[in-house]
């Protein structure tokens, strides 16, 4: 982590968004909690690699328990509209993919961080997972999350399994 950069708590206010997906529907966060949902917001770093398939076939797999346990899942990733449509195509999700091409969701949330690969050091997304209450609070938060056996956890940790 470098200096300046948001780490968020559990307890802590959820940054407020307005975000749109790749088919130019709107979110806002107030709007979904105003409505008694909770908000699973879930950033990773890129559509159709296989750690992002593996987390995003396994929130599709599960939709059926989150939905009908007021939960919104909502997939975050810099990547195009036209990238997110494929993604989304291939793999039959059945959940929207915001946009956030220019990393303002990324900042706010604190995930988009420095990263090292093969000892080079980079910016990029860090996976991580985000979930808000109806009063607008973080009940749920992990930074660095794994991919494989991640949504099973997430839920147990719930009480929606």
């Amino acid at each position: 982590m470098t200096a300046g950069e948001t780490t968020l708590e559990v307890g802590m206010q959820a940054p407020k968004f307005t975000a749109f997906d790749s088919a130019g529907a709107e979110y806002d966060l107030d709007g979904m909690n105003s409505d008694g949902k909770h908000v699973i917001l879930y950033f990773y770093p890129k559509d159709n690699t296989p750690g992002c398939t593996v987390q995003a076939c396994d929130f599709r797999d599960d939709m059926s328990n989150l939905s009908n346990s007021d939960y919104i899942v909502l997939g975050v990733s810099k990547d195009s509209a036209k990238s997110h449509d494929k993604f989304i195509s291939n793999h039959g999700l059945n959940f929207p993919i915001l946009m956030d091409e220019e990393l303002k969701l990324h900042h706010s949330f604190g995930v988009w961080r420095e990263k090292m690969n093969y000892g080079k050091t980079y910016m990029g997304t860090s996976r991580s997972t985000f979930v808000v209450n109806p009063d607008g609070e973080l009940i749920w938060v992990g930074y660095n999350v794994r991919a494989k056996g991640h949504v099973s956890k997430l839920m147990r940790e719930l009480g929606l399994l």
